[in-house]
């Protein structure tokens, strides 16, 4: 899906954030923007405290209609999500912390962070290619998760605004050997945001030695803005017929089971609550999307009646992780405003591969080879139903 930018207007030549008032409308597929009288995009930033002895920075990016998004360049992650809801009035439908200290603190479960080298799980931190058996970290229950001990989620990402004024490039280099994975990995991802009230999100990485890649966002959403303390009320739809069965240590069996009538089943919009008791653990699981390989398509649609606000998922990807936000538990601290972040206080809907794919030989491949180049696009599309 190529976006134009004839609605950016010249990089404007002061940082002050200036909001001009227009139609906050977005648009109903993604790819086209709502009219606006005039179009104005800026990016301010501001110092977010330091890292290992680097400064950490904070770009905020804004569109025409007041949406705003908060990047770091720590973990590449995303601080803030603030749009209107039905009434106009604008909230952050993502959880998050009042400053970096929450994001460094012992147990932070990847709130909004980039996520790799291999998004999800990996069975027994172990995997074969070209006749070399790798070990990575056991540090979920003796399986990698999300990278390892120090995935992307906790590195420092170069930062760089890129003309226009929407949009924020990260760039990381994941060297041969780290958290055990093969080959110098060079990683670029740029976030933009659009006119239609889009978080954009594209991925590329280019690797020396084959090794196995699977890059995702971790957001935590919350489409009530902190309103309701759990999204157990959220209507959500995933378009899946299938999806990936897994054991008591969520490692896909191989098997992928028929969602029909059960409580698997978003194919329509489904209240989150309704079924999610007969899930053991909760909704941690990878759907099968009903989607051609390498489109990109609309796979699923989240609601919160009561703000009025609807979010949208567009993937290139073949899987999405729905994570019911099953291990929060009111612990975290330093949480934005002292929410206490109860277990379903937030959900996430991860772009990605499949889980432990470089073990399952039936699932879309995952490793990257020299000469050839990674690429993943998804975009978060906010809108109002009335």
């Amino acid at each position: 899906m190529r976006y134009t930018k004839k609605h950016l207007a010249p990089l404007l030549a002061a940082s002050v954030l200036i909001l001009t008032a227009c139609n906050n409308e977005p648009k109903n597929e993604t790819g086209s923007a709502p009219k606006t009288d005039t179009m104005q995009f800026s990016i301010t930033e501001k110092p977010y405290g330091s890292y290992n002895n680097e400064a950490v920075t904070q770009y905020t990016l804004t569109n025409p209609s007041g949406m705003q998004v908060g990047i770091i360049n720590y973990g590449g992650t995303v601080t803030d999500i603030i749009t209107p809801d039905k009434q106009g009035n604008k909230g952050n439908v993502v959880l998050g912390y009042s400053s970096l200290e929450g994001f460094l603190q012992k147990g932070n479960p990847y709130f909004n962070a980039l996520i790799g080298r291999y998004g999800n799980r990996i069975d027994k931190g172990k995997f074969k290619l070209d006749g070399k058996e790798y070990t990575l970290a056991g540090n979920d229950h003796g399986n990698s998760l999300h990278g390892g001990n120090k995935g992307y989620d906790k590195v420092m990402w170069k930062a760089a605004r890129l003309p226009g004024d929407s949009s924020l490039e990260l760039t990381y280099l994941s060297k041969d050997g780290e958290e055990g994975y093969p080959g110098n990995l060079n990683i670029k991802v740029i976030y933009t945001l659009t006119a239609a009230n889009e978080l954009k999100i594209d991925y590329s990485a280019t690797t020396d030695k084959a090794t196995p890649v699977n890059l995702t966002n971790h957001c935590y959403f919350n489409l009530s803005a902190g309103k309701d303390s759990t999204i157990l009320g959220h209507e959500l739809q995933i378009l899946a017929d299938r999806f990936t069965e897994v054991n008591d240590n969520l490692i896909p069996t191989g098997k992928l089971p028929d969602v029909k009538g059960g409580p698997m089943d978003f194919t329509s919009f489904k209240v989150i609550g309704k079924d999610l008791p007969q899930v053991k653990g909760g909704y941690d699981h990878n759907w099968v999307l009903n989607k051609k390989e390498g489109s990109f398509e609309k796979i699923a649609s989240l609601r919160d009646a009561a703000s009025g606000r609807q979010m949208d998922v567009w993937t290139s990807e073949p899987g999405l992780q729905f994570y019911s936000g099953n291990f929060l538990d009111g612990s975290l601290t330093q949480t934005r405003d002292g929410a206490k972040y109860v277990k379903h206080a937030g959900l996430c809907l991860e772009t990605q591969h499949f889980p432990d794919s470089p073990n399952q030989p039936s699932f879309p491949n995952t490793i990257l080879k020299p000469g050839e180049t990674y690429k993943q696009t998804t975009v978060y599309a906010f809108s109002v139903i009335k």
